[in-house]
């Protein structure tokens, strides 16, 4: 059977609703009005059969995440669906590698997604980098917390907003992965953006600076099913970490439970016993490198670090950068040039995995997913990418 694959038009909007709302679960809801498939900084790429059926999508965000202290532009994947009778027929792969194609030719040059199932993303070159996790807390034990006293909180206005968003991209841009919160993907005005929450809390030091925030939401109940749930706890200094934690363990009497998503290397974590908070929701995420050259270019490096290595990228699905490189590190920057000896032969899944700083090349080999090399090359690709693990905070 001969396939179409194309973007999505206003006039297939009924057929993408349908397709996706059958899959994640909502068929039960009408398709709103004036929803769109395609929005600003989304595409929609579907598969069509020869009567014209939608049998397959997915989605292309346009947005940015924080690597070595740079912004990276990115794909994210979503709303990927396959109609049922067809799963297992290679639709999914027919509409991804289109996606990537297309997505490299808008200047993507990674592509990230949160899988539901790893399988038939690992087989298209996507790896696990990191997991989205919402750990459990029990209040009483932020409760034993105390706040420090030369920092006050107030709940955020709409003027506060600018500097909550810097305050955020200052953490970001010093981690590795974080989603850069501006673009198409973040148009939410101030207003909307306070409006998704119960409550947006600015921590405020004893010059009036905003030093933190916390946005939360209270779940039902009174019980021992009362529930806080914390989407952002982040402090610029340690005493506004400890007061915006301290005002999570005044809630203990009618929310016995924080339900709070952090990283692995959160500062929260001074604070907390690792047996304290126990990981409540897991949702891993997986990286690809869309473009060699242009990932390559665009993340920040260590600005101490100079060196080359000769790479061969193994690549059917993005053969634009399958081949010899030579990698080629200098001052916070790095390049790949046509060419060189192949001498490490990395596949997709290897070169996601190193780019993110998820897998040192040690682990990398007992993966299968790097070959060749010496200890020497070994040490300048762990160096290249050690940092902070990766993480992300937004869901899509």
């Amino acid at each position: 059977m001969t396939y179409q694959v194309r973007r999505l038009g206003p006039e297939d909007q009924q057929l993408a609703w349908a397709l996706g709302s059958l899959a994640f679960g909502y068929h039960e809801r009408r398709m709103p009005e004036g929803w769109s498939s395609d929005s600003p900084g989304r595409r929609t790429h579907g598969v069509f059969d020869p009567a014209g059926r939608l049998v397959a999508k997915a989605v292309d965000r346009e947005q940015g995440q924080w690597f070595g202290g740079r912004v990276v532009p990115a794909s994210g994947v979503a709303g990927v669906a396959t109609a049922a009778e067809l799963r297992g027929r290679g639709l999914g792969r027919l509409v991804l590698t289109r996606l990537l194609q297309d997505a490299r030719d808008r200047g993507a040059v990674i592509s990230t997604l949160f899988d539901t199932t790893p399988g038939p993303y690992r087989a298209l070159g996507w790896e696990e980098a990191g997991a989205l996790v919402y750990y459990t807390a029990q209040t009483r034990v932020l409760a034993e917390i105390r706040p420090d006293t030369t920092t006050t909180l107030r709940p955020a206005t709409e003027a506060d907003i600018p500097a909550v968003e810097e305050i955020y991209r200052e953490v970001a841009r010093s981690g590795t992965a974080m989603m850069e919160r501006s673009g198409p993907a973040f148009a939410a005005t101030p207003a909307q953006l306070l409006a998704e929450y119960h409550g947006f809390t600015v921590a405020v030091d004893d010059t009036g600076a905003v030093v933190g925030y916390a946005s939360w939401n209270r779940g039902p109940g009174y019980d021992a099913s009362g529930t806080l749930t914390v989407d952002d706890l982040i402090g610029l200094t340690p005493g506004a970490t400890r007061t915006l934690l301290a005002m999570l363990g005044g809630w203990a009497s009618v929310a016995p439970t924080v339900l709070i998503r952090l990283g692995a290397a959160d500062p929260v974590w001074s604070l907390l016993a690792r047996g304290d908070a126990k990981p409540g929701s897991t949702q891993p995420w997986m990286l690809r490198v869309v473009d060699a050259y242009g990932a390559v270019a665009a993340r920040g490096w260590p600005r101490h670090l100079t060196g080359e290595a000769d790479l061969e990228l193994i690549d059917d699905v993005c053969p634009w950068h399958q081949g010899r490189h030579r990698l080629v590190l200098s001052g916070g920057n790095a390049r790949l040039e046509p060419g060189g000896a192949g001498t490490v032969r990395l596949t997709p899944r290897g070169l996601a995995a190193w780019y993110a700083g998820a897998a040192t090349p040690q682990q990398l080999r007992r993966s299968g997913f790097l070959t060749g090399g010496d200890a020497g090359t070994d040490e300048l690709l762990r160096t290249a990418t050690a940092g902070p693990v990766p993480t992300l905070h937004d869901y899509f």
